[in-house]
């Protein structure tokens, strides 16, 4: 299909509900998470990818790829992290320009503490919204298309979180 060839009538429809749910749900899943715990949805999902990733810990410029964030806020974020002894932050052993994150056994306990807020976000903002026999159809769907978007080209998350 081309570009040019308008979408039909259900197909505007779904677009439309996604770019409104693109907008709104990284808010709402914020708002949620800080209340519960106190860390924001950028901070979970530094703690969340740090977790994910092999020995616990990522270059800067990688992580900031993995969750979306410029690289300036990215090491601000670290920092606020860094300061509570969640994450450490040092340069990177073969590369004295770049720096890299690592997971703290206390960031681990904290990001498994805020999980079942996270839990209970997913679930009242989304899940619980969606027709059961049609999520493993769906995932497979948004799958395809992450899959294309995804820096890491992982098709699964390693953890829970």
């Amino acid at each position: 299909m081309t570009a040019e060839v308008p979408l039909d009538q259900e197909a505007e429809r779904f677009w439309r509900a996604l770019m409104r749910v693109m907008v709104g749900l990284p808010k709402a899943l914020d708002d949620d998470l800080q209340k519960a715990t106190g860390l924001t949805l950028s901070e979970y999902s530094v703690l969340m990818h740090l977790s994910e990733a092999a020995d616990v810990e990522l270059r800067m410029s990688d992580l900031a790829a993995a969750t979306a964030l410029s690289v300036s806020r990215i090491s601000r974020v670290v920092d606020v992290l860094q300061a509570r002894g969640w994450v450490m932050k040092r340069r990177h052993d073969r590369d004295a320009r770049g720096s890299v994150a690592c997971l703290t056994n206390e960031g681990l306990r904290r990001l498994e503490l805020a999980y079942p807020a996270v839990l209970q976000s997913a679930r009242g903002r989304v899940v619980d919204h969606l027709d059961t026999g049609l999520i493993t159809a769906t995932a497979d769907q948004f799958q395809k298309v992450a899959s294309r978007l995804d820096w890491t080209g992982r098709q699964e998350p390693r953890s829970r979180c």
